[in-house]
């Protein structure tokens, strides 16, 4: 009787379990994602750190740009290339305190009637320009005036009597007379015209006056230091320095 051969006598290699090759080629896949997400994360850190540095060291932006004094005679005054911007509230109420050396002058300044006049004024006592000019031109019966940027305390300056803050404004019509006790800006050349920075306070009525210049102001208190404000002959160059403006201070409600 035929015998099939046993199958220990055959040379047949057993197959490769099927679950452990799944386990290998999961291990490659899984080492492989693991070595992309460690290069890229390395990639990234290096790129924040060089961030880092670079905004450390970096230049800032310049400042803003400020009003450069302009030199004049023996002393800097500032200079403005244009009228500035409207920043009162014209329905709010504005009082300066014009503080002098013999004591202080309080007006009520008239922001709805003489709006640029006004801010002018304003603008300009705020940053500091009246601070030590001086009246340089008191006339009993007439005016007191000042804000001559040349018109100062310093010997050694000449004071003009047509120095301003480098602009004019435009004449405006309050409606409000030269009464005594006034507040207005000047109008050097006459015209359309009037100066931003000269003002002066009128000692008694001046009619002739009215139509011309731009009232924006009364006197309320300090009719005595008004007064007490040493007269000046304008036109002696060895006249004595006038009275001076220490500062002017404004109060808004």
């Amino acid at each position: 009787m035929r015998r099939e051969p046993l199958a220990a006598h055959t040379k047949t290699k057993a197959p490769f379990p099927v679950s452990l090759l799944f386990e290998v080629k999961l291990f490659y896949w899984v080492a492989l994602v693991i070595m992309v997400v460690s290069v890229a994360a390395g990639a990234f850190a290096a790129n924040q750190t060089n961030s880092n540095d670079n905004s450390s060291t970096a230049t800032p932006p310049p400042a803003e740009a400020t009003e450069t004094p302009v030199e004049g005679e023996g002393r800097q005054v500032k200079s403005y290339d244009a009228e500035p911007p409207m920043s009162i509230d014209t329905s709010k109420k504005y009082t300066a305190i014009i503080k002098t050396d013999k004591g202080d002058i309080t007006v009520e300044l008239s922001a709805s009637e003489a709006p640029h006049a006004v801010n002018s004024f304003v603008f300009l006592a705020r940053d500091g320009f009246y601070d030590g000019l001086t009246f340089f031109r008191v006339i009993p019966d007439f005016v007191a005036q000042a804000g001559d940027p040349t018109c100062t305390t310093d010997p050694t300056v000449t004071c003009t009597g047509s120095g301003g803050p480098g602009y004019f404004l435009m004449r405006e019509d309050s409606g409000q007379l030269h009464e005594a006790g006034v507040l207005a800006m000047a109008a050097p050349q006459g015209g359309d015209e009037v100066s931003g920075s000269q003002f002066y306070i009128t000692y008694a009525p001046q009619s002739h006056l009215d139509g011309r210049d731009t009232v924006f102001g009364r006197i309320v208190s300090g009719q005595d230091v008004l007064d007490s404000l040493v007269g000046l002959d304008t036109v002696d160059p060895a006249a004595q320095p006038g009275d001076k403006i220490v500062s002017i201070t404004i109060k808004e409600t």
